[in-house]
């Protein structure tokens, strides 16, 4: 059985166990194995992402190995990054005459090569992704796809631009396919502009997507860098403008981990398990026999004929010995949306019961109305309430503060503190929590109604978000 998820850390990691989502007992410390379930569950969850991306990038994939002198060519962004680099000094028993690092991030392994493949106005603006291990030496407390030291699913894009403003009009489209690819998996997130302390190390500035996990606390789930030229001054990226001149390019980069794995587990899930929607559940419809002795065949027939209806789906038929209610047990546990259960008296009347993961109600539906476009049509329905739940329960850890006693009480009591700040005194918030930075954006569901004054000096302020955070 799962602890309840009141308590949230050990019902996580119980979870992510017990429906096999990943085994954390690898002999390495903050490195984790994926099982063919969860395996399943972050290609259905990528492909959305790969979906949306296709649209105008292309995929490409650079080494994991980085020189020495690339990654240290950047010193802005080496800072950020030198106490998590993994290095590789042997090749065998041979020292190696310049030293390799795991990438921690790829900016500098790709950019000498945007150097290569940029010559003219004609080849901008160039957009790239790869999905890929990043690796980063993490000193604090490892937690399975939140905080690792190999994070194996990390999308990272790269795209080149003739100048800043098309630069940002590409932040501005990365941020809006971040909202669909979170929006798709019914994830309430808020978007942040990150204070300069906290930027991305060589970045202009950074937008975050933030989510709201059960114990209050937030987990950053995706960001948005505008680099400007920083690194295309340092890579010497150039191209030539249609007057003949040459010019530096200005770059983003963004990046999705498989956090937003730990986010999809942690906002719906119940304490029975895993609650997924419809589309990216590895198993989305179960049908579950209910036998009598003497009356297995009717029941049988009818169930087969249901499973051969439903083969477009991702769908189970378990015809296994186990009870019932060992049955409902681990596909709820699973996190598998739809189930029919058949039994006698329904291969009698020709009709099933349909459950949803969801929901705890169960009703008959005549089994010619069961049909692909109708379990369609309960799939998004399911979804729907999926996005109403997690709003209801992101926007029940968020609290609206009005002086700098509520932010510091908020923060606490383990809520999110939404309250306005100014430049001068962001910084001082942090004695509080961590800062989120600027509301970038704010959702609809979130109704602030404050005066816009600095919560410290009363100055003219701008809304942010203070909190705990992972």
């Amino acid at each position: 059985m799962l602890p309840p998820k009141s308590e949230f850390s050990e019902w996580y990691h119980e979870v992510i166990q017990q429906a096999e989502i990943m085994d954390i007992r690898y002999p390495v410390k903050g490195l984790y194995v994926w099982l063919p379930f969860g395996f399943k569950l972050r290609q259905l969850v990528y492909s959305k992402l790969k979906e949306l991306l296709d649209r105008d990038h292309q995929e490409v994939y650079f080494p994991t190995l980085i020189p020495e002198e690339l990654l240290m060519k950047e010193s802005e962004h080496i800072r950020g990054f030198e106490d998590e680099v993994y290095w590789v000094t042997h090749g065998g028993l041979e020292p190696l005459d310049v030293k390799l690092a795991l990438r921690p991030t790829s900016e500098t392994a790709i950019y000498p090569m945007f150097k290569l493949w940029i010559r003219s106005h004609a080849d901008l603006p160039l957009k790239v992704y790869q999905i890929v291990n990043v690796f980063r030496y993490e000193t604090k407390h490892t937690r399975p796809l939140i905080r690792l030291r190999e994070v194996t699913s990390f999308k990272e894009a790269h795209t080149a631009h003739r100048n800043y403003e098309e630069a940002e009009e590409q932040v501005k489209n990365a941020v809006n396919l971040y909202k669909e690819f979170y929006d798709s998996l019914a994830i309430p997130y808020m978007i942040f502009k990150r204070p300069d302390w906290d930027k991305f190390p060589g970045a202009d500035y950074t937008i975050a997507f933030d989510t709201v996990m059960p114990d209050g606390r937030t987990l950053q789930i995706g960001t948005v860098h505008h680099l400007a030229d920083n690194f295309a001054k340092t890579f010497d990226i150039k191209y030539e403008t249609p007057d003949g001149d040459h010019a530096y390019v200005h770059q983003t980069c963004y990046g999705i981990s498989e956090r937003c794995i730990a986010s999809l587990i942690s906002i719906h899930g119940d304490d029975l398990g895993l609650v997924l929607p419809f589309e990216v559940a590895p198993i989305q419809i179960v049908i579950i026999p209910i036998l009598y002795k003497g009356k297995e065949r009717d029941v049988m027939e009818l169930s087969k004929r249901l499973y051969e209806r439903l083969k477009p789906f991702r769908v189970i038929l378990d015809e296994s010995d186990e009870r019932p209610g060992a049955k409902y047990y681990k596909w709820e546990l699973k996190g598998v949306p739809i189930r029919f259960e058949i039994g006698p008296r329904e291969a009698e009347n020709n009709e099933v019961v349909v459950s949803f993961r969801d929901e705890k109600r169960k009703f008959s539906v005549d089994f010619d109305h069961v049909t692909p476009e109708k379990v369609f049509e309960w799939g998004r329905n399911l979804k729907e309430r999926l996005k109403r739940r997690a709003i209801e329960s992101v926007r029940g850890r968020i609290l609206i503060c009005r002086d700098i006693d509520e932010v510091a009480d908020a923060v606490e009591r383990r809520f999110v503190s939404l309250t306005y700040s100014c430049n001068e005194c962001e910084k001082d918030l942090e004695s509080y929590g961590s800062v989120l930075g600027e509301m970038f954006e704010r959702p609809e569901w979130i109704d602030v109604r404050l005066s816009d004054r600095c919560v410290m000096c009363g100055g003219k302020g701008y809304l942010v978000g203070v909190s705990k955070t992972y």
